[in-house]
């Protein structure tokens, strides 16, 4: 396995808004690649990953939230429930949060890692990190929806906690 380059919105805003492919199918190149945004997100400290944030314009997403690892290729969400708004981060705006809101339970529908189909129901915050990473497959980040950005004394305190 090997550690990809995370796009950062500053440097890459154009490949992280445009929106991604689906997949024709899980062949060994598609999981080496789940694998490798696996363990980039790993040593990023993130609970989530986009294939557009390591410059593959592909529908493959990989979330571990812990209760361990979930690899979703070509996903799509079938059905949303409830409301939830809590603050947001994401890899590719490293140093930056906001509030956002989502659904409290999402249902999605995608293929495994080995081509098979399945459906994933999450609530809470493998909810809101199912909604997150599948915009990012659509070009949309999460600064598109958020109600407002902490302020950088707003950071700081976080972090202290």
């Amino acid at each position: 396995m090997a550690l990809l380059h995370i796009l950062t919105l500053d440097a890459y805003e154009s490949a992280l808004r445009r929106p991604s492919r689906p997949l024709d199918g899980v062949n060994q190149r598609t999981r080496t690649l789940l694998d490798d945004m696996y363990e980039t997100m790993r040593e990023a400290n993130g609970v989530g990953l986009a294939a557009p944030q390591v410059g593959v314009l592909r529908r493959a997403v990989v979330i571990d939230v812990g209760d361990g690892r979930i690899d979703l290729v070509n996903p799509v969400i079938t059905a949303t429930e409830g409301e939830q708004e809590d603050r947001e981060g994401c890899l590719s705006l490293p140093d930056e949060c906001g509030i956002v809101k989502r659904p409290m339970k999402v249902t999605v529908q995608a293929l495994d890692r080995n081509g098979e189909p399945f459906t994933l129901t999450g609530e809470g915050l493998l909810a809101r990190a199912l909604c997150h990473e599948i915009d990012h497959l659509d070009g949309v980040l999460y600064v598109d929806k958020a109600s407002r950005m902490l302020t950088p004394e707003e950071l700081e305190e976080l972090e202290s906690e």
